[in-house]
């Protein structure tokens, strides 16, 4: 399907499109579909102005895929599909402020995100995508030769910082969710479900070890990785209104939320989707 045709959609520099004049509570079926397809063509896909209850989110996301329950982040009140990605004024961390995939610390890698703004401060809170297409298709031969049937041990956190205290340490847990907490097998170059396109998966965050390499050597190689994913020219920023629906594809960017004034609030409502069937290496 032709989703410009389909939608009034509005590329964007980097990774990312706008669709405009759509109420997402009124799309049909067919007009679901081409958000699908915007998603998986343009990464990350942003809705303005929307006025969508728990329940209208939570339909939305329902359209899109299986939601899968965080085990970690705190939930609203009635409606557990609905992770709060939340700062608040006496919070010292950044939630999401490391640069993360979700739920890849999970057996079933997270297709999408449903994403909510609740709660904006006056400054920052942006987040930053990574297009992992690019990123991947730009390396030479033989590094892509050299990767393409590694696999990745993933687990819970932030490979980068493991400080609690830190803002940009991963959300700090509970020793009952720590015990939770175990390790999973995906390959780093994934071919997506959707498009059949090579990308890069989850080279920062949760991934902390490369199977049959010795540990240095392999957090070497995800670091080297990292950095070249987040050269400028991979990289797009979008600053949230309240009422913006964004929605992203997990299995195709990376992304990282921008570091807020600490007294400052900002409320997300994140609703995750799996893919349509589990794929771990």
């Amino acid at each position: 399907m032709d989703t410009l045709a389909a939608l009034d959609l509005e590329r964007l520099t980097g990774c990312g499109a706008k669709v405009r004049g759509l109420d997402v509570r009124t799309a049909d079926d067919a007009t679901v579909e081409a958000i699908r397809r915007a998603v998986f063509d343009h990464g990350v896909v942003f809705f303005e102005g929307q006025t969508l209850t728990p329940d209208d989110q939570i339909a939305f996301a329902r359209r899109l895929g299986p939601i899968v329950i965080n085990r970690f982040f705190p939930k609203t009140e009635r409606w557990p599909e609905i992770a709060k990605v939340e700062k608040t004024e006496t919070q010292t961390s950044n939630i999401g402020g490391g640069w993360h995939t979700d739920h890849s610390y999970d057996l079933a890698p997270a297709m999408g995100s449903v994403l909510l703004a609740v709660q904006t401060p006056p400054t920052g809170g942006d987040t930053l995508f990574a297009d992992m297409y690019a990123a991947y298709e730009d390396l030479p031969d033989a590094m892509k030769g050299r990767i393409d049937d590694l696999v990745v041990l993933h687990h819970y956190g932030n490979r980068d910082d493991l400080d609690e205290r830190s803002r940009t340490a991963a959300s700090r847990l509970s020793e009952e969710q720590k015990a939770k907490v175990s390790w999973v097998r995906h390959k780093l170059v994934r071919t997506h479900y959707g498009t059949g396109r090579k990308a890069l998966y989850a080279v920062s965050g949760s991934s902390f070890e490369i199977e049959g390499m010795p540990r240095d050597e392999g957090v070497a190689l995800l670091d080297e990785l990292k950095r070249h994913t987040l050269q400028d020219k991979y990289v797009f920023s979008y600053a949230y209104d309240v009422g913006d629906v964004v929605l992203w594809d997990d299995l195709a960017t990376l992304h990282s939320a921008t570091l807020t004034d600490p007294n400052d609030p900002r409320t997300l409502w994140r609703i995750t989707v799996k893919e349509p069937a589990p794929a771990a290496a």
